[in-house]
Formats: structure tokens, C-alpha cells, sequence
């Protein structure tokens, strides 16, 4: 079942009805602003930190499941005079009122979203989005009216103010029902409503909400809006077809803004609502400090600034053509042509436009992570960086070093850090054993993308301590060192609190309930290996000596410590193959882990758990196994063992009971989660994984079977949007299989480009230029992929001949590798057989 569909040409998933499964969300902004927006229209907007900078207030858990961020009325009255009464109220975006609307369609495109809805009449159409550079959201508003009587209709908009911190907001009542302060500014051509709560205090920052047009009246109390016992969909001064012109002292502030509009037959009005931020220096924060009648009003100048540049349709317009032109220019760097609907929908629009918000997102702020707790993963946003780079790569370059930033000085991380402040989450600690290869990870993609070494000098912290900068290089030295220092028994890497799976916790042993499995005292007890970090070493230690064969004299390193620091890291990842192909095999697959008492998990002998997806992909990826047949052994059991139509699972068999050695993996229901659910985000390794393999068919089949443009048929079971990827699916084992969980902000979004742009396309970047290598089914015959790359355009031509041949600009070139175009170059051509 399809609850609507694709518009390619327009880059936009059309929605036909407000009755999805789940709401179906978009994300606005791109900088520093950012909102959620549902289709039907709620969601919530902050301004770079979704806990310390809420702007509109969200609750999670709440019934109905979507409430938001804008609520809008559209009432037609039975006449224009002073004290006309309400005929029929409804919501352009159905949700709040619920009217049940003669037309219906929520448009959400790249970095907007178009409600299109009428009623008795009515027609209305509503535009979201935060223009470029903006802290801001504009939604500009239209109603016309499709009969052939005048009609009168008032159009309210209103937002609920969140008293800034999120957690605070929602737990500390007793302040915070005191401190809520507003601003009104109504003059003859637009009204702005002011939230000021404790901006007199320790903030330098407050929020506007505006329209572009007179008003009849306004609210800023929550209480006098909806009335005693209503809720949004019935708030009693829409019932009463008046505002209250209320001004809220502490309690519930909100903003709300009534226009009243007459419509000739046939006629068309529109409105601009906004939505701003304005940050003020500490000594500009008051109209005039030295004049007592205005201690205390604020400095609105700033305000009116932002409002002027969106105060009529025209400019609105002109910021939402400019930031469509944006994104155009942005998907134009990687771009397939193949024929197949599908797959050039995904690879060119929403594959590259989920890894953006995932980039600027990490996994801090959606409909399914709460913005209070988890900030930028270490781990994560490394791992954003795969799929992102190629875009904005000077966002990458800052982003790389505000990871780094993190890092502590024996080469282990913090966990997490919040996005304001760029510091180190110590509410979520360390010690996942994993984390600093993925810096490796992340800067190797980074090099491979722009060639731009100067990021390998650039001076770093440690922890973000003034004066304890060092090279960004020497971050990735310790980052290798860490592991190779942290081993175990078996010679493998200590897995520490947890590996890539935050839920496999070998050292935790947690019987209290309640207790957080991520925070809890880590008995780390020199014992417990992951062999899924021995594929990584293998992989990521490979290339940080590749990093420093290519740069390290370049970057004032000697050669004679070049070659003995990338032999000793080489001479470790050759002992690390070894031990993963001895004490990490399992005779038909590679092992998990080994816990705290040696046992081996992911093993035939045990009952349960038998087999993990992350080793298999991971060791496979860093070219274990290919040379001897283990790999294709392991790969052929995750068919097999794993794998359902609707993806690969985690584990197999899932965990009947809670096993305290492993901690929190094993307290999901089975086929949920880390316990045997399909985790999306490991579906690409196994699909890069057997096209490394030569399992082309396979490789693509492992794609197709994640991939929301083929499920788009089954939303009715998958549940989530069907244009972006989820974090988890039910898995066979589960009580409901193939139902999505977690959309949007997921790991699977970066992976999954990676595998389809560099792998099954075949178009990798390298250190040394573009590797070309497709592994595609027999389907694929004929393609042309355009990417852009250090500064000049290869349009690449790929056709299936059965060997394989490449030819830059008329000329034939040795092996897969396109070399760097001269500079000055604009368009290099290459022709592919494969």
C-alpha cells in the first residue's frame, strides 16, 4: 500500500493523505537553524542545539503521536464586521483541528514543504522552509477563495514557546511557570510577538514570531487561547472567533497571530508568518539602558532586520528559488543516469539529501531521539562524513576538527559532544574501544575527496584544553596506538565499554533496574576482545599508513620515522589478520567477541547468537579472508542464517533471555533492535562486502532489499517514510517483520551511499584519484555517472562488456584509477567497460 508518491522532476516525495502509518517528517535548515516538520505539520525548531537552544516546544511520547511546532487555523466567518461569528474552522496541515479536508497533499521536497489542502471552498496552500544563512523559518501562506461569493476568513497562526533548555523545560515546573516573559510589538502593517524568557538574566538571545500583515488580534498565554479543558484542536478563542489580545507573565507562553481577510470570488491572499532567532552582544541587549522608562524592553533592531528580508511574497520567493538552487547545485555533484527510476531517485535526491541532515543532525534530533541527551556521536559523525564529504566538504574539514577537539590524549574519546558547546559529553563518557578509528576513517575520506594534506598540520586539542594542541596527524597516531596498545588474550582489541554496538556490553554486568547499560561503572578487565574492531584495525590501520606514505614528509615528518611508523602499524595489522583468521573463526564465520571470561559470542557453540552481522561485513571489508575463502564462507552463512526479504539481520538466533554478561543486547524482545532486529546501518558492509567478494548479484540484492524506493509498495507494514532510511526493521524473528523504527538520523544513510556511489556504482575516491570498479547485476547494462571531484567534472560512461577497460580523455590507463586532473581541467572524460 502506498500512502502517495514519488515527483522526481520536482525532487519531492508527494504525500495524499494525513493518515500515514507514522508521521512522515522533513528537515529545514542547513547552517545553524534547523526545524521538524511533519505532514501534518508538527515538529519542533531550535537553533544549533536541540537541548540548549529549543526554540518550540515538542512532546515526546504524546497522544496524538504528532503535535508541533505550527498550528494554523483557517476560520470562514459569517461576515467581515467586528463581531462576526465562525462558520467552519480547519488546519491546512489537517492536524490540529482534524476537519476532515476536501483536498489534501503535504509536499516534502528538498529542505521545504508545501501544504496543499482546501475546504468548503477554501483553498490554501502553506510553504515551510529556513532560507539560506537564516536563522529563521518562513512560512508563506496563500488562500484563495474558489467560490463565487465574497468570503471573509481569518487565518491564525501560533507556536508554543519552550523555555529554551529542553530538559529544563520539561522538568523543572516549579521555576519555570514563573519565568515566562513576552514582548508585543502590533503596529498598522504586521505584528511581531517576542519571547524573552530570561533574557534579562544569563541570556543574550531571545525569539520572535511575526506576520506581514495587521492583525485583529493576538495571544501570548497559553491559557487564554485554549481555554479550560481544550487542547489544540479545539482552542476556545478560535471557538469564540476572537482573540484575547493576552499577554503571558510566566505560566505558558505561546504566540499567536489572527488576520482576517476578505476574498472576492476567485481572489488570492497571502501572508508571510516567521518564526526567528536573534542573538544580541551582552552590552546591545536593551532598546536604551540609559532610559528608565525602557529598562527591561529589548533591543528589537535586530529583529526588525530579519523580519524586513522575508516581509513580502516576493522576497520569499526569491529565498526559496535561491534555496532550491542551492541543492541543485549540491545533487549535481554525484549524479547517475541508469535507467532505473529507483535507483536514480535514491543516488540522486534522497540518498545525498538524508546524508545532510544526518551530517548536521548526527543522532541528536528527531521524532525518535529527543535532542536532550546524545548531541554528535565521536563514533557517528565520523561515519556522517563517508556519505557527506563530496558536498560540502569545507563543513567536512570543520566538522573533522571539532570531532578531533574531543579526543582525549591516550587516543580514546568521549562518546559524544553537544553541538553549542563542541566539548565532550561527560554525562555519556567513554571507553567504546571502537571510537578513534573512525577518526582515521573519516579523515582518510576526507583526503581521498579533496587532497587538501594541510588539514593533517592543523593544530588540535586534546579534550578542548587550551595548550595541548597538536597536529591533527599525531591524533591519528594515537588513535591507531590506542588499539594497538589495548589487547587482549587472543591478541585482539579490547572492546572496552562497547564496540560499534552500543548494546554488546562484556564488561558491564548490570542487574539495577533502570540503570543506563552506556554510563554505568565499565569493569573492564583486560579480558573482553572484539573481533569486529580487528577488522576495523586491519581496515583503518591501513589507512592511516597510507596517510602517512603519501603526506608524512610533506607534513615535516623525516622519512626515516615515515617508513618505521608505517611499518610497525603494517606489522600490526598483519599480526591482527592473523589472530582475526585464527581465534576470531569460527569455522564458517568469523566470530563476534570473546567476553569477560574468554567464551566466544557469535559462535555454533552456543544455542543462541550464534552468528553477528558486524564481523562478517567489517573483516571482509578490510580484505580478510578474500585471499583463502573465509570470506565468502562467512558471507554465504550470512545469506543463509541472517538474511529475510526484508534485509539482514543483527544476530541470529535472537537472545530468549537477559544475559548479564551481555549486557543490553539481550534485554530487547527478540527480532528488536540489537537483539536480532534488521539493523540497517550494517546492511551496506554486507553489500560492499560481497562485491569486494565478486558477489555482484548479491551485492545488489543486499541493497535492493534496504532500500526505502523498492519498499515504497509495502509502506503500509514498513511504516516509515518511504524515502529516507530507518535505523531499524523488525526482524524475522520479531512479532512484526519489517516494520521500520528510527528513521532519519541513522548511520545507514552515509553507509548506504558509500555502498551504491563507491561500490556497486564503483566510483571511489582515493588518495591518489577516482578508482573505478562497478559491481552491478546483468540489469545493468549501460550507465553514465557525473561526479564532481577536486575541482573538475568526470563524466563517466560505463558500459558492460565483460572485461573490464578504462579510458581517460581518448587514452587508455592502466588499472582502475582515474589520476588527478591537471589544474585548470573542467570536464574529464573516462569511458568504463566492465
Amino acid at each position: 500500500m502506498r500512502y502517495g508518491h514519488f515527483d522526481d522532476a520536482a525532487r519531492e516525495y508527494v504525500i495524499e493523505t494525513p493518515a500515514t502509518p507514522l508521521p512522515w517528517i522533513n528537515y529545514l535548515g542547513n547552517e545553524d537553524f534547523f526545524s521538524l516538520i511533519s505532514n501534518t505539520g508538527g515538529g519542533y525548531s531550535f537553533y544549533k542545539d536541540a537541548k540548549l537552544r529549543r526554540i518550540t516546544r515538542y512532546r515526546y511520547n504524546g497522544v496524538p503521536a504528532d503535535n508541533g511546532s505550527r498550528n494554523y487555523y483557517v476560520t470562514i466567518m459569517d461576515g467581515a464586521r467586528p463581531d462576526a461569528k465562525p462558520v467552519e474552522t480547519f488546519s491546512p496541515t489537517f492536524l490540529p483541528v482534524k476537519t476532515p479536508l476536501d483536498d489534501y497533499r503535504c509536499r516534502h521536497g528538498i529542505g521545504y514543504t508545501v501544504f496543499e489542502a482546501a475546504k468548503s471552498g477554501i483553498r490554501t496552500s502553506l510553504t515551510a522552509f529556513v532560507p539560506l544563512h537564516t536563522p529563521a523559518e518562513i512560512n508563506r501562506f496563500d488562500v484563495t477563495n474558489d467560490t463565487d461569493e465574497t468570503k471573509t476568513v481569518d487565518v491564525t497562526g501560533s507556536v508554543e514557546w519552550c523555555l529554551w533548555n529542553a530538559v529544563d523545560d520539561s522538568s523543572n515546573f516549579q521555576r519555570n511557570l514563573s519565568t515566562g516573559e513576552v514582548e508585543v510589538e502590533r503596529d498598522n502593517d504586521a505584528t511581531i510577538l517576542y519571547h524573552k524568557t530570561e533574557f534579562k538574566e544569563r541570556r543574550n538571545h531571545y525569539a520572535f514570531y511575526s506576520v506581514n500583515a495587521p492583525v485583529i488580534g493576538f495571544d501570548t498565554s497559553r491559557d487564554e487561547f485554549l481555554g479550560q479543558f481544550n487542547g489544540w484542536d479545539t482552542p476556545q478563542v478560535i471557538t469564540e472567533g476572537r482573540a484575547h489580545d493576552s499577554v503571558a507573565h510566566g505560566w505558558y507562553p505561546i504566540a499567536a497571530n489572527r488576520v482576517r481577510i476578505t476574498l472576492a470570488p476567485g481572489e488570492t491572499r497571502s501572508l508571510v508568518f516567521a518564526l526567528g532567532y536573534i542573538e544580541v552582544p551582552d552590552d546591545q541587549k536593551w532598546e536604551d539602558p540609559d532610559d528608565p522608562a525602557k529598562v527591561g524592553i529589548i533591543n528589537k533592531r535586530p529583529a526588525h532586520d530579519l523580519f524586513a528580508r522575508f516581509d513580502s511574497t516576493a522576497k520569499v520567493d526569491a529565498a526559496l528559488t535561491e534555496l532550491k538552487a542551492y541543492w541543485t547545485a549540491l545533487l549535481n555533484k554525484y549524479h547517475v543516469e541508469s535507467g532505473d527510476d529507483k535507483l536514480d531517485r535514491m543516488v540522486n535526491i534522497w540518498h545525498q539529501y538524508q546524508c545532510m541532515v544526518t551530517f548536521n543532525m548526527s543522532r541528536s534530533a528527531s521524532y525518535w531521539e529527543s535532542g536532550t541527551g546524545r548531541g554528535m556521536g565521536f563514533r557517528d559523525s565520523n561515519q556522517d562524513l563517508l556519505g557527506f564529504v563530496h558536498l560540502v566538504p569545507e563543513r567536512a574539514r570543520e566538522r573533522i576538527i571539532d570531532i578531533a577537539s574531543t579526543q582525549l590524549e591516550d587516543g580514546s574519546a568521549w562518546h559524544q559532544y553537544q553541538p553549542l558547546t563542541k566539548k565532550g559529553n561527560a554525562d555519556i563518557g567513554g571507553g567504546f574501544n571502537d571510537d578513534p578509528l573512525w577518526l582515521i576513517a573519516g579523515v582518510n575520506a576526507y583526503l581521498a575527496e579533496t587532497g587538501d594534506m594541510s588539514i593533517l598540520t592543523e593544530p588540535v586539542p586534546f579534550n578542548n584544553v587550551e595548550g595541548s594542541e597538536q597536529p591533527l596527524l599525531e591524533h591519528l597516531r594515537r588513535s591507531a596506538h590506542f588499539t594497538m596498545t589495548h589487547l587482549g588474550p587472543h591478541r585482539l582489541p579490547l572492546i572496552g565499554r562497547a564496540d560499534w554496538n552500543d548494546c554488546l556490553n562484556l564488561n558491564c554486568f548490570s542487574s539495577t533496574p533502570g540503570e543506563s547499560f552506556q554510563t554505568v561503572e565499565n569493569n573492564d578487565t583486560g579480558i573482553a576482545e572484539s573481533v569486529f574492531i580487528g577488522g576495523m584495525f586491519v581496515l583503518y590501520g591501513g589507512q592511516y599508513a597510507d596517510i602517512l606514505a603519501h603526506y608524512g614528509e610533506a607534513c615535516g615528518m623525516d622519512a626515516r620515522s615515515v617508513a618505521a611508523e608505517v611499518a610497525e602499524v603494517r606489522e600490526a595489522i598483519d599480526a591482527m589478520t592473523a589472530a582475526v583468521k585464527t581465534a576470531g573463526w569460527d569455522g564458517e564465520w568469523f566470530v563476534r567477541a570473546y567476553d569477560a571470561y574468554s567464551r566466544p559470542i557469535g559462535s555454533h557453540t552456543d544455542t543462541e547468537g550464534q552468528i553477528y552481522i558486524e564481523p562478517q561485513g567489517m573483516c571482509v571489508m578490510a580484505g580478510i579472508g578474500l585471499d583463502d575463502g573465509k570470506a565468502r564462507t562467512a558471507l554465504t552463512s550470512v545469506k543463509d542464517r541472517l538474511t529475510c526479504e526484508w534485509g539482514t539481520a543483527i544476530l541470529a538466533p535472537a537472545y530468549s533471555t537477559y544475559r548479564i554478561e551481555l549486557g543490553e543486547i539481550s534485554s530487547y524482545p527478540r527480532g528488536y533492535k540489537e537483539n536480532g532486529g534488521i539493523f540497517c546501518h550494517n546492511n551496506p558492509w554486507i553489500s560492499i562486502a560481497n562485491a569486494l567478494a565478486g558477489n555482484d548479484d548479491e551485492a545488489f540484492a543486499v541493497y535492493r532489499r534496504n532500500c526505502p524506493a523498492w519498499l515504497e509498495d509495502r509502506s503500509d507494514v514498513r511504516k516509515v517514510e518511504p524515502y529516507v532510511y530507518c535505523q531499524m526493521v523488525a526482524g524475522p524473528e520479531s512479532a512484526a517483520p519489517g516494520e521500520g523504527k528510527n528513521s532519519w538520523l541513522t548511520g545507514t544513510a552515509a553507509w548506504t551511499f558509500v555502498d551504491v556511489s563507491q561500490y556497486l556504482l564503483g566510483i571511489r575516491p582515493t588518495l591518489d584519484g577516482l578508482a573505478i570498479e562497478p559491481h552491478l547485476p546483468a540489469d545493468y547494462a549501460d550507465l553514465t555517472v557525473t561526479r564532481e571531484y577536486r575541482g573538475a567534472t568526470y563524466r563517466i560512461t560505463m558500459h558492460r562488456t565483460g572485461e573490464r577497460t578504462l579510458t581517460v580523455d581518448g587514452r587508455p590507463v592502466d588499472g582502475n584509477v582515474v589520476p588527478v586532473a591537471d589544474a585548470g581541467s573542467a570536464t574529464v572524460n573516462v569511458e568504463v567497460t566492465f
